[in-house]
């Protein structure tokens, strides 16, 4: 059974921490808040691109271009976006789990590319590893990874890959995210797809430049600008996970606080009556 002293040096143990954990918890939410403004802005001009491009493309006939082509490959190369750093909470494990689960029913033989060493850690040794990405700060910029699309359309355009895709955590919420699989690479719009634009739209746009340059230049900027929005999800729902995790953490050490603390004042309590019992019976001795 612990004793005063101990449960002492327990209390002031968890303090520490106590500490520690409301200091993360402060930073993780301001830096949630600039994640957030950042996806939130991002988001709509990317779905807004690919609408654009999916419009365009579908209404204009002979049109070809090299993101839009689908091979006849089997290999794929796969990008995970994780973290560099633990203590938010599932963020990790259940992306490593996704990806994990994708790589198992999927047919293609897949190379995995990494920006984040945690997924990395977890996984690499059961996937065909191809790379993983290291950047100058913790987040990378637009053209850093700009840079890393280009080399992964690379692969896509010489032929060496069939498809490219991204694993990200998909940012909903401060406390809520969606682990997905994201395909980047042939930028495919299906037969129903094509059919619903062109139902929408039964007449034909004047363009300025033509079509064909409006696409050239559209195509590469969605992909980059897709990809880089995957990036800003991943980034912001760390910073929410780790926020409710250190907001977790907070509330627990709070409470074993509290309880140390009534243990130990029942001992103490404990201690001192039983000090009083022996100084009465002591005295009740030396008067009988």
């Amino acid at each position: 059974m612990a004793n005063i002293k101990d449960l002492k040096a327990k209390i002031k143990s968890t303090k520490g921490t106590l500490k520690i954990t409301s200091a993360m918890k402060l930073v993780s939410a301001a830096k949630l808040a600039k994640a957030q403004q950042a996806i939130t802005s991002s988001r709509p001009y990317a779905e807004e691109l690919e609408a654009t491009i999916k419009t365009i493309s579908a209404l204009v006939e002979n049109y070809t271009h090299e993101y839009l082509e689908e091979k006849e490959n089997n290999h794929e190369a796969l990008l995970v976006i994780s973290s560099n750093k633990g203590l938010c909470g599932g963020y990790n494990a259940n992306l490593g789990k996704e990806v994990g689960k994708y790589l198992a029913e999927t047919e293609k033989d897949v190379k995995v590319y990494f920006i984040g060493k945690k997924v990395r850690e977890l996984i690499e040794k059961e996937v065909n590893f191809g790379k993983n990405y290291t950047f100058e700060k913790a987040d990378p910029t637009f053209l850093e990874l700009e840079e890393v699309g280009r080399e992964l359309a690379g692969l896509f355009k010489t032929g060496e890959v069939g498809s490219v895709k991204v694993a990200y955590n998909k940012f909903n919420s401060a406390i809520s995210f969606t682990p997905t699989v994201k395909q980047l690479l042939p930028m495919t719009l299906d037969l129903e797809e094509k059919k619903v634009l062109e139902e929408k739209f039964p007449f034909d746009f004047k363009y300025e430049p033509t079509p064909s340059e409006i696409l050239d230049t559209l195509i590469p900027e969605a992909y980059s600008t897709t990809l880089y929005t995957c990036l800003l999800d991943g980034i912001a729902a760390e910073h929410g996970s780790r926020m409710a995790a250190m907001d977790n953490a907070v509330t627990n050490c709070k409470e074993m606080i509290r309880t140390q603390t009534l243990k130990m004042n029942k001992l103490r309590q404990a201690a001192i009556t039983t000090e009083l019992i022996e100084v009465v019976s002591g005295a009740e001795s030396l008067n009988g």
